[in-house]
């Protein structure tokens, strides 16, 4: 099989290319290049100073992206985890960009090819790396971890009701032999899901969990934050498109956390412009998608947008 096969519909496209508010002579940087369809809708409202940097981990998505770099000089490629954001700007000798979009979660591409192991739809080696050049698979964390971490995982990472008695079969198996598979696991999972959710498959939540976890997705979105807060100039935008909701509360919170100043108590004599400036505001309300672009793409549905702007105040949080 062939990328070629593989359709990736852009959520939410045309919302956040515009909620960056695009300067034809700014900097941006796309942190989940994907197959390219935010960041060639940016490039293409830049003019030629423009800049465009963009992060992947996936070899697949780099292959793409080194293509369109060959041929857009304004365009450079890195392939790292978006975590190394502050550090690969400093590598790039770039110290400030004029926004920032994030399209978190997993893209069609990896979840229709059967081979990368995020899907319980196939029978494929069980992988769940978005990097495939790098780090543990899916298979070898469950061959080793502990039955309580493997618990928690699915847990914290899937809302799973059912985690304590998934984790012990898992254990149980791998006792006779290692879950080498995705339907391995798929069919343990099923056997020990005693409801399930209209439409969806019992497995879900432990597929997201574990694929969550082996990732570090929730941790590097933690990390990437306050560093897109530090590195945008005044009036530069931060858009992030969220799938599910342990990514949209941490984004969320983070928003609302960096837009507010101290509260002082009302008695206390300060002046109005002694009282510390706000780094980021919020730009209006949460985005979903329309009702036509999820009849398109079911997979949208679940899909939420948050927008803020650097507003100039300083910035006490790290890099």
């Amino acid at each position: 099989m062939t990328d070629a096969v593989f359709v990736h519909r852009t959520v939410l496209l045309d919302e956040a290319v515009e909620a960056l508010a695009i300067r034809k002579d700014g900097v941006y940087v796309d942190c989940t290049f994907g197959r390219g369809g935010h960041s060639r809708l940016i490039l293409s409202q830049l003019g030629p100073t423009g800049r465009l940097i963009a992060f992947d981990k996936d070899p697949e998505a780099i292959a793409v992206a080194t293509a369109l770099a060959a041929s857009d000089a304004r365009f450079t490629i890195v392939h790292n985890g978006f975590a190394a954001f502050a550090a690969e700007l400093d590598a790039l000798g770039v110290a400030q960009v004029d926004g920032v979009l994030m399209d978190l979660g997993i893209s069609s591409p990896q979840i229709d090819d059967g081979r990368r192991g995020f899907s319980f739809r196939f029978d494929a080696p069980l992988d769940m790396r978005m990097d495939t050049t790098r780090g543990q698979t899916a298979a070898q964390w469950l061959a080793t971890a502990d039955e309580a971490d493997i618990a928690e995982v699915i847990k914290t990472y899937g809302e799973e009701r059912f985690a304590r008695k998934i984790a012990a079969a898992i254990v149980a198996h791998r006792a006779e032999r290692p879950l080498e598979t995705t339907r391995e696991l798929a069919v343990l999972v099923g056997k020990n899901v005693r409801t399930r959710e209209q439409g969806q498959d019992p497995a879900t939540r432990t597929f997201q969990a574990i694929r969550i976890y082996i990732n570090r997705e929730l941790d590097e979105l933690k990390e990437i934050l306050p560093q897109t807060v530090a590195r945008l100039a005044a009036g530069g935008r931060l858009a992030v498109i969220s799938f599910h909701s342990l990514e949209d509360r941490i984004v969320k919170n983070f928003i609302r956390d960096a837009s507010t100043t101290d509260k002082l108590p009302s008695w206390v004599p300060v002046r109005a412009c002694d009282i510390p400036e706000a780094a980021i505001k919020p730009v209006g309300k949460a985005i979903r998608c329309s009702e036509a672009e999820v009849a398109a793409n079911p997979r949208s549905r679940s899909a939420i947008m948050r927008v803020a702007q650097r507003i100039g105040g300083q910035w006490q949080g790290t890099e």
